[in-house]
C-alpha cells in the first residue's frame, strides 16, 4: 500500500511540474491586449456580426456597446435574429435608436436551418453574406450577450494591423458572482488555457490553434481564402474550428484574456454550467471512447490523487506519500492563482481546484452519455440528434 500511494503521489507531482515548466507557461494568464491601442495612419472599417436567438435580456447592452465604440472609422452592426420569440430584435432596435445609431444597425430575420449546418454558424453565415456588399476589411464575430468596453475595437484592430494578424480573439471575462460561478468559472478558464496554451496559440506553429467565440476579429481576406464560414459549417466548437482553419492556411492568429470585455450571461446554479459544458465536452474529445477513458484517467491522477493520498497518507502514517501529495496539490494551487487573480477571486480558492475538476469530469462523462443517447449538441434550444462532428 505504501509503495502504491507513493508512486501515485509522485506521478501527480511529476505531472504538475511538467505542466509548470513544459506547457508554454499557460498558467501565467499573461496574454493581454495593450491598454493603449497603437496609433494607425488609417483605420479600416469594421462590420460586427451578431447571431442572436432569444437574447432579449442582454442584447440591448451588447448592441449599445458595439455601436458606442470609440473607433475612428465606420462600424456597422448586423444582427441575425435566428427565430427569437422574446422580442430580441425590438430590444436591439430600441438600443440603437437611443444612441442615434439606427442607421448603423441591420437586423436580418434568419432563414430556415439547412441540413449539415450548426445553428449559430448558419446565423453567422447569413450575416457574412449580407455584409459582402459592404466589403469591410475586418469582421467582428461576437455574441449577443457580450458587452464591449468603448476602446475594445481600437485595441483589436491595432493588434491585427500592427502585427499582421488574420484573427485576434479574446476570451471575454465571464460572469463570476454566484457560488457556482466562483467555484467553476475560473477553473473553466484555467482548463481552457491548459488545453490550448495561449503562448503556443500565438506562435506561428500551426499545430496549436484556438479562439474564443465571444469576441473574434477576423480579416476578411483570410476568411475568404480559407473557404469562409461554410468550411466549418458543421462545427459545434466553432471558435476553435475557425482558428484551426485560418492558421492551417498559413494565417497568423492571437488569443488573449479580456479584462474589460464581459459576458452578461449569469449562471445561477450548477445545472446551467453543467449544460454549457456537457453540450460540447465530448465533441472536444472527437467522440472517442479511448480519449474519454484517457481523460478520466489523467484527471483522476492530476486533480484528485493529491488530496486523496494526502488524506490517506496522514491517516495511515505514510508520510512520504503524504508529502509528495501535498507538494502536488500545492503546485496545482500555485499555478491556478494567476487565473483566480484575473477574476478577483480569493487565492484560497486555489485549494478548491480538485473539487471543481471533479465536477467538470462528471460533466464530461455526462456529455458522452448524451451523445451515446443521441442527444448531441445544441445552440439556444436547437438540438442536433447524434451531434454534429467538429470540422477538421
Amino acid at each position: 500500500m505504501a509503495a502504491t500511494l507513493t508512486i501515485l503521489a509522485a506521478l501527480a507531482l511529476a505531472a504538475w511540474l511538467g505542466l509548470a515548466f513544459l506547457r508554454h507557461g499557460f498558467w501565467r494568464a499573461d496574454q493581454r491586449l495593450a491598454d493603449a491601442p497603437a496609433a494607425l495612419d488609417a483605420w479600416p472599417a469594421v462590420s460586427a456580426i451578431v447571431p442572436a436567438r432569444n437574447e432579449a435580456d442582454g442584447v440591448g447592452r451588447a448592441v449599445a456597446s458595439l455601436l458606442g465604440q470609440d473607433y475612428p472609422a465606420r462600424v456597422q452592426l448586423i444582427l441575425v435574429d435566428d427565430g427569437s420569440s422574446d422580442g430580441t430584435a425590438d430590444v436591439a432596435r430600441a438600443a440603437a435608436a437611443r444612441l442615434g445609431a439606427a442607421d448603423r444597425l441591420t437586423i436580418l430575420a434568419g432563414a430556415p436551418l439547412p441540413k449539415g449546418w450548426a445553428g449559430k454558424l448558419w446565423a453567422v453565415e447569413q450575416g457574412v453574406r449580407h455584409e459582402a456588399e459592404g466589403k469591410a476589411p475586418y469582421l467582428l464575430l461576437t455574441d449577443a450577450d457580450i458587452e464591449h468596453d468603448p476602446l475594445n475595437l481600437r485595441r483589436l484592430v491595432a493588434k491585427a494591423e500592427s502585427e499582421r494578424l488574420d484573427l485576434v480573439s479574446l476570451m471575454v471575462r465571464l460572469h463570476c458572482a454566484t457560488f457556482w460561478e466562483r467555484l467553476l468559472i475560473p477553473a473553466f478558464v484555467f482548463f481552457f488555457q491548459m488545453l490550448y496554451p495561449f503562448p503556443a496559440v500565438n506562435a506561428r506553429d500551426p499545430r496549436v490553434a484556438a479562439a474564443a467565440g465571444g469576441c473574434m476579429l477576423v480579416r476578411r481576406t483570410a476568411l475568404e481564402r480559407a473557404g469562409g464560414i461554410a468550411a466549418i459549417r458543421n462545427a459545434i466548437i466553432d471558435d476553435c474550428a475557425l482558428a484551426r482553419l485560418i492558421k492551417g492556411q498559413g494565417g497568423a492568429i492571437w488569443l488573449g484574456l479580456a479584462e474589460r470585455v464581459s459576458s452578461l450571461r449569469v449562471y445561477r446554479d450548477l445545472s446551467e454550467i453543467w449544460r454549457m459544458v456537457a453540450r460540447s465536452a465530448y465533441t472536444q474529445l472527437d467522440h472517442s471512447p479511448l480519449l474519454l477513458a484517457l481523460t478520466i484517467l489523467a484527471m483522476l491522477i492530476v486533480y484528485l490523487v493529491p488530496p486523496a493520498i494526502l488524506a490517506v497518507g496522514v491517516a495511515t502514517g505514510h508520510w512520504l506519500a503524504a508529502a509528495l501529495a501535498f507538494a502536488a496539490w500545492a503546485t496545482m494551487a500555485r499555478l491556478y492563482r494567476p487565473t483566480l487573480a484575473l477574476y478577483g477571486a480569493s487565492l484560497w480558492n486555489a485549494w478548491l481546484l480538485p473539487a471543481a475538476a471533479s465536477l467538470y469530469l462528471a460533466m464530461t462523462i455526462d456529455s458522452a452519455r448524451r451523445h451515446w443517447r443521441g442527444e448531441g449538441g445544441a445552440w439556444k434550444g436547437r438540438h442536433y440528434p447524434g451531434g454534429l462532428r467538429p470540422s477538421p
